[in-house]
């Protein structure tokens, strides 16, 4: 039986550790009703790749759109309460009933309230709230992890992605899946040297490497310009 991950969450951090997940196999959600903390930047301009920068609402649409391409499935929808159901996690929303989850990855900011029946350590900024996890995201509890700004991660859209990425491999990792590395090798890579392709990789001929180049670029060439920056809600609207 495939497990599953919930994702509560989806700015850079839940976005990428739901595509390592789903790329591996696992049935993930993200749960997302609201609009990341990163629709507020008017442009990013430190995001490895982009030599110009790139518009923030581009990129969370453009990896939201990979996210859906990997299996990803979308709840539109806040998370109210997570709690332990049997060998599960029961997740409620507010608009969307309930679910059960395997691995539930808390990657929201700056809410974690639905988190608040579990024994977390927790590290209070201000009027933050953070989670104290591991190297990897794992908390206290097994099954739930921590990704981005809420795992005391710098502040930084590079940084959530990244960190996003480590605790998808962990989720991986920590599941019945069998995983090597998501990779993608040219052909011959593992077979010519008499090796079997490891769990999560594949090896493609140069037709198929050229047919995947051009389908990134002509993806990349068809994002469309974005809606201007969401304000922060503490400045006054003088309209």
């Amino acid at each position: 039986m495939t497990e599953n991950v919930a994702v509560v969450g989806g700015g850079p951090a839940g976005l990428t550790a739901a595509i390592y997940t789903a790329r591996a196999g696992l049935d993930t959600t993200v749960y997302d009703a609201g609009e990341p903390i990163l629709a507020r930047n008017a442009h990013l301009e430190n995001v490895p790749g982009f030599p110009a920068g790139v518009n923030a609402r581009t990129f969370l649409d453009a990896t939201r759109q990979q996210a859906e391409e990997a299996g990803v499935e979308f709840v539109e929808a806040n998370v109210e309460r997570v709690e332990e159901a049997d060998d599960e996690f029961r997740v409620e929303t507010d608009a969307a009933g309930a679910a059960t989850a395997d691995f539930v990855v808390a990657a929201s900011w700056p809410d974690i309230t639905y988190l608040d029946g579990f024994e977390l350590s927790r590290i209070d900024r201000g009027s933050k709230t953070m989670l104290d996890v591991d190297e990897f995201g794992r908390t206290d509890v097994d099954g739930v992890y921590a990704a981005g700004r809420v795992a005391r991660q710098y502040h930084q859209t590079v940084v959530a992605a990244g960190h996003g990425a480590t605790v998808g491999l962990t989720v991986v990792e920590d599941s019945d899946v069998a995983f090597y590395h998501d990779w993608v090798a040219p052909e011959g890579y593992f077979t010519g040297r008499d090796r079997d392709v490891p769990p999560g990789c594949e090896e493609i001929d140069e037709d198929e490497r050229r047919e995947r180049e051009r389908e990134s670029l002509e993806a990349l060439a068809a994002l469309s310009p974005a809606e201007p920056p969401t304000m922060h809600p503490s400045v006054a609207d003088d309209d």
